[in-house]
This record gives structure tokens, sequence and C-alpha cells, in this order.
């Protein structure tokens, strides 16, 4: 059987990297079936409609950064009285959320990890234990393994891994001390939706 979160990249014909090192092996639902799910999911389907492609854009979004929907329109009405690109300024919220931030360190798998390990208290924000997984980071916010979690077996083969990741240019990454800091607002993000098609979306 495929994971439920698995179904949705299937269903919108693309990966969204949700399950933790599933994503980059043969074992992905999306290579392993190509197809979306259900009993009819073979068939062939028409061009959709303009609404149909913003809202897949939209899907693809929230499953992303495994948000519900009413806060990514929050995240929108946030990012539309700010100044800038409104597109730009929700990709900046939603990258700058903790979890989304302790993901792209490297110190978890994937954002749905990070919200577990950020809800059990395991991360610190300088040096302060939080545990809202939807806290926006600022620059200059140091981030860190709490002592006491360090020995816990999912961090401790860590530091190996750390020193082969690749951080964002955003982000500075302390590979043995399995520490990371924010040094510049999040830029160059490799994007696998369309967030200009999302902005339409939502400004109907």
């Amino acid at each position: 059987m495929f994971n439920t979160r698995e179904k949705k990249e299937r269903s919108l014909g693309t990966k969204l990297f949700l399950k933790a090192y599933r994503c980059s092996s043969a074992k992905c639902a999306t290579v392993r079936r190509q197809t979306r799910p259900g009993a009819h999911g073979a068939t062939r389907r028409g061009t959709k409609s303009e609404y149909g492609q913003q809202l897949d854009e939209k899907q693809k979004m929230r499953f992303t950064y495994g948000l519900r929907e009413s806060k990514m329109r929050r995240v929108f009405e946030t990012a539309s009285k700010k100044e800038g690109i409104t597109g730009d300024m929700i990709v900046q919220l939603l990258e700058r959320r903790l979890d989304n931030t302790i993901f792209r360190l490297g110190l978890a798998p994937s954002r749905s990890v990070a919200r577990q390990i950020i809800n059990h208290g395991h991360i610190l924000v300088n040096d302060k234990r939080v545990r809202i997984s939807s806290y926006l980071t600022k620059i200059g916010d140091k981030f860190s393994i709490r002592l006491q979690s360090k020995d816990y077996p999912m961090f401790k083969e860590l530091s190996n891994t750390l020193k082969k990741y690749d951080t964002p240019t955003w982000l500075l990454l302390d590979a043995e001390k399995m520490e990371g800091k924010m040094v510049a607002l999040p830029v160059d993000i490799d994007l696998t939706f369309n967030v200009n098609m999302i902005v339409d979306f939502y400004s109907k």
C-alpha cells in the first residue's frame, strides 16, 4: 500500500519529496506507479482549465510545506501586504518557517520529521527551546539540537551526514557541532510549483 502522502504526489504528477529518503530512491511512488491513484488513474484526462492548473500548483505548494488551507491563505494575505512581489514574499515566508529551516540545514531529512523533532522539544533557537513549527526565523537566528537530545539514535550519526551536505546560501552550517545560523533572507529557491499561478488563484 502506498502512503497517503505519496498518493498526493502521484495525483499531481510530480515529486514533492514528502517522504524522507524514499523520494530519492527507486521506491518512490511516482517512480513505481506513474499513473494517478484510483481505479481510473491510468485513463487519459483532457486538458485542465486555467482554474484546474492553478489549483494543482496551489496543492503542490501546500503539500510541500505541509500546511492546512487556512494557514496557506493566511500566508498569502500576509505576503500581499508586504512591499515587493507577492509571489516572492510567499516563498520567503514559507522558507522562513522553523520546520523548513531545520530541513534546509539538513538537521532533519524532511519537513514532516523537522516538525516532529521541533514539537518534541529537540530544537533550540538562540539557545532557547522552541516547539512551534511555524515560528518565523530571522537573520541572525542560531539553531541547534538540545544537548540532552544528541544521544538520540536519529542524531548520533548526523554530524557525519552533514559533512557531505550543502546548505542553501542563506544558511550557515557547522556540521561538527550540528548547529546552523540564518545569515540572509531566503533566495534562489528551487521550486516545484508555479508561484505566480498560486497568486492568481488566491487573488480571485
